[in-house]
């Protein structure tokens, strides 16, 4: 079992909040997580199993009221649970009561967000992180916001580093023993969640149109949201398009990646960024294999940016840090692949290019950035295949991918 960064911080939440939700694609981990957590008392129950299911479906105000303490898995399968949870919260408003687990985010449907406001918390559980993989508590978002970056200290490079990125985070993907059948896996994975989880969260009546559209999607991954050109790869409306991204962001398939603004610099642009949420799946889907990553290094660098992206969303939710990613852009075509604000407003900006060699021109977003945030600006840093960070002027470094990884033993 993996070391999860998120596992101190549930059972922080478990100590002070009746309901926690842990939420995050199916087979990133969930149940293993929770399932260490079902003791002392606190009963386990799957709606994937199909007795508990019809149970729960029947009635689920008797299915709640049976519970004392409980773990409740693939809760978005029954969403009206979560109605019948916020009767039994205010009747018993101890903390701990229910540890609940999702692959759909249930949270975003109105009637339930409303109804547990105040009762409960969420919190995502997205594929392995390196760190997880490897036992190490990377502090790579803390270094950058003190502005300094220390040397890997077993850095991948060239195909090593390829390899991982088109590997992905799935741990049952990473079990398989070659490429072929991770991507065999991916593909699997893909038609299950399309046609099963899917089905628990909405009605699409052209379900055969969903599998075709996420092909589109990868075609544009890591690219401006454009849902007109999404919604013509298939045939069908804007609207139709910007609601099947919708529901692959509940499912945890991709996510938009809202674009950093300022005042100080008017010209921006302000679509958000579309991304998958896993790279090996995103490899799987485009067919991206280790011989064409070879020689098309510009596809690979698609792949990389969304494990790096990836990577930071990991690391921000294991971290005590109050972060919010964004991407910058100005209409020039100067950008920043992520941008990451604290609360207190500091901001850094991290760039990824798949090359072993950096100019100073491959910082210019970043310098851009640093313009336009002005003193809230706190370092830059443009990630690459090398063994070792490289300065580029004040506040300003190429820096080696596997700093992200970089950390002490967990």
């Amino acid at each position: 079992m993996y070391p999860r960064f998120i596992e101190p911080r549930v059972r922080e939440v478990l100590e002070d909040t009746p309901v926690v939700l842990v939420i995050g694609p199916r087979r990133s981990g969930k149940t293993t997580l929770v399932h260490g957590m079902a003791t002392q008392g606190r009963r386990y129950l799957t709606l994937d199993d199909q007795t508990t299911l019809d149970a729960a479906r029947a009635d689920p105000v008797g299915f709640v009221r049976g519970l004392d303490m409980a773990v409740i898995d693939e809760v978005q399968r029954v969403p009206e649970l979560l109605l019948a949870l916020k009767k039994s919260v205010d009747d018993d408003y101890r903390p701990g009561r229910f540890l609940l687990t999702g692959s759909a985010n249930v949270m975003t449907l109105s009637r339930v967000a409303d109804s547990l406001a105040g009762r409960m918390e969420s919190i995502r559980l997205l594929p392995l992180a390196q760190g997880e993989i490897r036992g190490t508590r990377p502090c790579f978002l803390e270094d950058l916001f003190q502005g300094h970056l220390q040397p890997p200290r077993s850095p991948l490079l060239g195909e090593d580093l390829m390899e991982l990125v088109l590997a992905g985070g799935f741990p049952e993907a990473l079990r398989r023993g070659s490429e072929r059948r991770r991507q065999d896996w991916g593909r699997a994975y893909l038609e299950s969640v399309l046609t099963r989880d899917l089905q628990d969260i909405a009605e699409i009546e052209r379900l055969s149109e969903l599998p075709r559209f996420v092909r589109v999607l990868a075609a544009h991954a890591a690219q401006l949201a454009n849902y007109s050109r999404f919604g013509s790869g298939i045939g069908v409306s804007y609207k139709t398009a910007q609601r099947y991204v919708g529901l692959l962001e509940k499912l945890f398939l991709v996510s938009s990646l809202e674009p950093w603004y300022t005042n100080r610099l008017k010209r921006l642009v302000k679509s958000p960024k579309l991304h998958f949420l896993d790279s090996g799946l995103l490899s799987s889907i485009r067919q991206f294999t280790m011989d064409r990553a070879r020689l098309h290094r510009e596809e690979f660098g698609i792949a990389l940016e969304t494990f790096v992206h990836a990577e930071l969303l990991k690391l921000v939710s294991g971290s005590g840090l109050r972060v919010t990613p964004f991407h910058f852009r100005d209409q020039r075509g100067n950008e920043v692949d992520v941008v990451l604000e604290r609360a207190d407003g500091a901001v850094i900006g991290v760039e990824v290019k798949a090359s072993a060699t950096v100019s100073p021109s491959d910082l210019s977003g970043l310098r851009k950035l640093a313009e336009a945030a002005g003193s809230r600006f706190v370092f830059g840093a443009l990630l690459y295949d090398g063994e070792a960070p490289v300065p580029f002027g004040a506040r300003l470094a190429a820096v080696p991918i596997s700093c992200l990884w970089n950390g002490s033993a967990s």
